[in-house]
């Protein structure tokens, strides 16, 4: 089956407005050596069919013709008296692709089925640019390498979409006879981040039932117990000492927050801590559904994808809240380390703040304002504090009629032998264990 490359631009006359934003990045480095950055957009079609049809797949679906202009095939790499840099970014085999999914479906509708699509992004960098300084560029500024790859050169080929089928296997942690440093090495080397306790917890579990846990068993446990699932410090007990006074706290959440709402009791209150979202009184006629979620550390890994999950996934909450609520705006909080940190100062195997700043907001722009919802109201924070891991706070508000058909609507009734329905894509490599 033959493999189609189209390449999509800015027409002569038309800001590349991505080239721009990379150049301006590429100054923020330090790096002087680059004097033009053109950015491209690149699809990879495995399909049957003829060179007229692909220039109508090019034409009326992949480039807006009145501003881009398209190539089928490789373009050549520009010629002149300065060097050019050829560089294109692709997906990780297995990671989400949800503009190439949007691809299969559009050519499906004019009428052929394609076996595979791919998009990528490809740049060309004119100017004296060393390979340090492309390596540099590409891992700072171009590529996130856990989820992307990156191919430098025209002759170079980007990774095949087929590989092996995965065969399921299920193998075994041994941890029952670890020590405290055997425990939290398997917790390292796993992705796990939990504690000796808990660690020792889980290995007095499988010493009691006489095996070693799975791997898919240790999976499940640290993601149940994890921070970002189950807001461990939040519901925890805590002590503390206050101007002269000792105060304990045996769930710090349900204490403050939920307690001082539950004391006030206010009329107006209509479902708090019940449901997906909470729900007030608007009117006599009307409630608004309000719900507010963190998404940190997905951001901290993938600022634009862990971003955008985070506006996403609370925008389920309201419409997932009684029957249903219908949502009219988003809010947003953001913490960040300072933009202008030192390279030198950023610690090993993090992003940089100003890469995650440009990322998140981004990320809750295309999740929000894109399909229809838009952002009413943010506030940004940064601060030392926040270089290891982002404050992503995301906010979705909707309203509901108070009564549907003689039916208050923040209320559910899930009854035995109802259908549940789940709608969506797959997931992929880079939605498990976010």
């Amino acid at each position: 089956m033959k493999q189609w490359r189209f390449e999509v631009s800015n027409r002569a006359g038309f800001p590349d407005v991505h080239g721009q934003a990379v150049l301006e990045e590429i100054k923020e480095l330090g790096i002087t050596s680059v004097e033009f950055v053109h950015s491209a957009t690149v699809f990879l079609i495995e399909a049957d069919f003829g060179e007229a049809f692909a220039d109508r797949v090019a034409s009326e679906l992949l480039a807006d013709t009145v501003c881009q202009e398209y190539y089928v095939g490789r373009t050549a790499t520009p010629a002149g008296p300065m060097q050019a840099m050829l560089i294109e970014v692709h997906l990780k085999s297995g990671v989400t692709d949800p503009v190439a999914r949007s691809v299969v479906t559009a050519i499906a509708d004019m009428g052929v089925n394609v076996e595979t699509v791919r998009t990528a992004r490809k740049y060309i960098l004119l100017g004296s640019v060393s390979d340090s300084d492309r390596d540099i560029i590409s891992r700072r500024i171009l590529a996130n390498d856990c989820i992307e790859e990156v191919v430098y050169g025209s002759d170079a080929e980007p990774p095949s979409p087929h590989t092996d089928a995965y065969e399921l296997t299920v193998g075994q942690i041994p941890i029952t006879e670890l020590d405290e440093d055997g425990l939290m090495q398997v917790s390292k080397d796993k992705d796990m981040f939990l504690t000796i306790v808990e660690m020792k917890t889980i290995q007095d579990q499988y010493r009691s039932i006489g095996r070693e846990p799975t791997d898919v068993e240790l999976e499940t446990i640290a993601q149940t117990w994890s921070e970002h699932c189950v807001h461990k410090t939040l519901k925890s007990s805590v002590d503390m000492d206050f101007d002269g006074e000792h105060i304990h706290f045996d769930n710090l959440l349900k204490e403050t927050v939920f307690k001082a709402t539950q004391d006030l009791n206010k009329p107006w209150c209509i479902s708090v801590f019940e449901d997906n979202a909470g729900v007030i009184e608007f009117d006599e006629d009307t409630a608004v559904c309000f719900k507010v979620e963190t998404h940190n550390h997905p951001s901290a890994l993938d600022p634009y994808g862990g971003a955008l999950t985070g506006i996403v996934g609370v925008n389920r909450d309201p419409m997932g809240t009684g029957i249903g609520a219908e949502l009219i705006f988003n809010t947003d909080v953001f913490c960040f380390g300072p933009p202008d940190l030192p390279d030198e100062e950023l610690p090993s195997g993090i992003l940089h703040p100003r890469r995650i700043f440009r990322g998140v907001r981004k990320g809750v722009e295309d999740g929000g304002n894109k399909i229809g919802i838009p952002t009413v109201n943010g506030a940004i924070l940064f601060d030392d504090g926040y270089v290891h891991n982002p404050l992503v706070f995301c906010g979705t508000g909707g309203i509901m009629p108070k009564v549907i058909q003689g039916l208050p609507s923040h209320k559910k009734s899930i009854e035995p032998g109802d259908l549940f329905m789940m709608v969506g894509g797959r997931i992929g490599k880079d939605g498990i264990h976010g």
